[in-house]
């Protein structure tokens, strides 16, 4: 989930920087009023284990922190913090976001899905593939008795179809498959016929549930129009996705919305990973900017506490390294 009440509050703001305004004096300020005090949560990280060697993803040559499935009762503890945006606050929302980036909400694009899907989900990835996390349908089962919707991206290798079931049966709301060739290995296994036949299987199983199925394929010059219509008719969301790690492997950042604005993380929404500790974002794959620890500290202390404050300060004066060297949305500082 992303906080759109921030978003909301802060438009002129963004006008004011899009059009020259030398807001540097009073950024800070103007940030910290409009934020709320009560968290909201991005992503939880609910395992950093994965079977894949993605030459484009830093878990596979960067990460060094530890493979590790977070503990059910870090979850539950999370889960019982947090709350889904109003019906109003997120009609409001809609209305704003087709009037001011001229997304339509039935739009299938890269816009549309962080506009409409990510905003309102908790996001059950980070480093590793939930599907190789046996508790994650009772996570979604958690999340769904509190009406807060559930979304994960995986790796077709890994589906299982009993445990897939069980998440459908239990309340996800989006699922993404991420297919970025037809033909060559780029995540480490060569088996487009093998994805593509066990997805169908995936789609056929959940026409009896209201799981919105989701594909992907990251711009890695690939055949996405082939992609396409493989799944035509299939009544799944398919779009193609901006590399995320631009800066990693030297190209161009992406132009989509959530990459070419400055990054509002540290006002709009933290992070946990599968230690149960508190960071900035999923963009800290080494998780080198530890914010607070939730087995210790609730989220809302975590939240105002001076860690926060002073990350906060960080990207005002453009200070932090980790944010300004590795990763592709400049941090406010850079533009002011």
């Amino acid at each position: 989930m992303i906080d759109v009440e921030f978003y909301l509050k802060i438009a002129n703001f963004k006008d004011c920087l899009d059009h020259g305004g030398k807001l540097d004096k009073i950024a800070y300020m103007t940030l910290e009023h409009n934020r709320n005090r009560k968290p909201v949560i991005f992503n939880v990280e609910t395992t950093t284990n994965c079977n894949m060697v993605c030459s484009f993803c830093p878990r596979t040559t960067l990460m060094t922190r530890p493979v590790k499935t977070m503990n059910t009762k870090v979850f539950e503890n999370i889960v019982d913090q947090i709350e889904p945006h109003s019906r109003e606050l997120w009609f409001d929302w809609v209305q704003f976001a087709q009037r001011n980036y001229n997304v339509p909400l039935d739009e299938q694009s890269e816009n549309a899905f962080f506009l409409y899907i990510l905003t309102k989900s908790i996001v059950l990835h980070g480093y590793g593939d939930p599907l190789l996390d046996p508790h994650i349908p009772e996570y979604i089962a958690l999340l769904s008795r509190k009406n807060i919707p559930s979304y994960f991206s995986c790796n077709p290798a890994n589906i299982q179809h009993n445990k897939m079931e069980r998440a459908f049966g239990n309340g996800l709301s989006y699922i993404k498959f991420s297919i970025d060739s037809m033909t060559d290995s780029v995540r480490g296994k060569d088996q487009f016929e093998w994805d593509y036949a066990n997805i169908m299987r995936v789609i056929e199983m959940g026409r009896k549930y209201d799981t919105q199925i989701i594909i992907t394929m990251i711009d890695l010059g690939q055949d996405f129009e082939a992609l396409k219509k493989a799944f035509e008719g299939t009544g799944v969301y398919i779009y193609k996705k901006s590399l995320d790690q631009a800066w990693m492997l030297g190209k161009e950042a992406p132009k989509s919305i959530h990459w070419r604005e400055f990054c509002q993380f540290p006002w709009s929404s933290m992070s946990v990973n599968s230690s149960g500790m508190v960071v900035p974002c999923g963009e800290d794959y080494n998780s080198e900017m530890i914010l607070g620890n939730t087995q210790i500290d609730s989220l809302e202390d975590i939240w105002n506490g001076l860690a926060y404050e002073d990350f906060r300060k960080s990207h005002i004066n453009a200070t932090k390294e980790r944010c300004v060297a590795r990763c592709d949305m400049k941090v406010i500082g850079e533009l002011l």
